[in-house]
């Protein structure tokens, strides 16, 4: 998983100090000064960010920024904030996972389009991550050491048995058939 990233903004001091910091820190640091720097950075870059300013050089419209309003502030207390923060976007990157028409939301395990909802098991939602994230067609060995951790060569008929129960889930709920398919090759959405 990549590791997430704090875009300080406008904050020279801060960065300063959380680049000092920065070994024993869970995130990743940049230092912006621009606003069309920022604004223009390669979202996939920094897929997971957060960007820290204060309260003059909020960003309109931008989702995942953190506004420090008191400072000077203990490191502490910024590091908690920065964490809550991270997390609160981690949540809701997770409650809206685009595949295909449908909506996979991890944190309620529930898929859905414009009309329905479906409840999902937790191993249903990783299959469905896994199998949407590969560009190729998964065997069921691919999917036995991914998704189930087993890196063993015993013949067993799980992963067949889940996906053959989430295809006729999301057939008796949706009348979708092709949600997930079968080739020689294996499974793919």
């Amino acid at each position: 998983m990549n590791k997430q990233s704090i875009l300080i903004f406008k904050l020279p001091e801060l960065f300063k100090i959380l680049n000092e910091l920065k070994d024993h820190l869970d995130f990743n640091i940049y230092n912006f000064d621009e606003k069309k720097e920022l604004l223009n950075l390669d979202k996939k870059k920094y897929e997971n960010y957060l960007i820290l300013t204060n309260p003059q050089n909020q960003i309109e419209d931008e989702k995942f920024q953190l506004i420090l309003n008191k400072l000077p502030d203990s490191i502490y207390s910024i590091v908690e904030k920065i964490n809550v923060g991270l997390l609160k976007q981690k949540y809701s990157k997770q409650s809206d996972v685009l595949i295909g028409k449908y909506s996979i939301d991890i944190n309620s395990r529930s898929i859905k389009n414009t009309h329905q909802s479906l409840k999902l098991t937790h191993r249903e939602i990783q299959i469905i991550l896994f199998l949407n994230q590969s560009k190729f067609p998964q065997n069921v060995e691919n999917l036995q050491k991914k998704v189930w951790g087993h890196n063993s060569n015993l013949e067993t008929h799980t992963v067949e048995t889940h996906i053959y129960r989430l295809r006729k889930k999301i057939f008796e709920k949706f009348k979708d058939n092709s949600f997930i398919n079968s080739t020689k090759k294996g499974y793919i959405i």
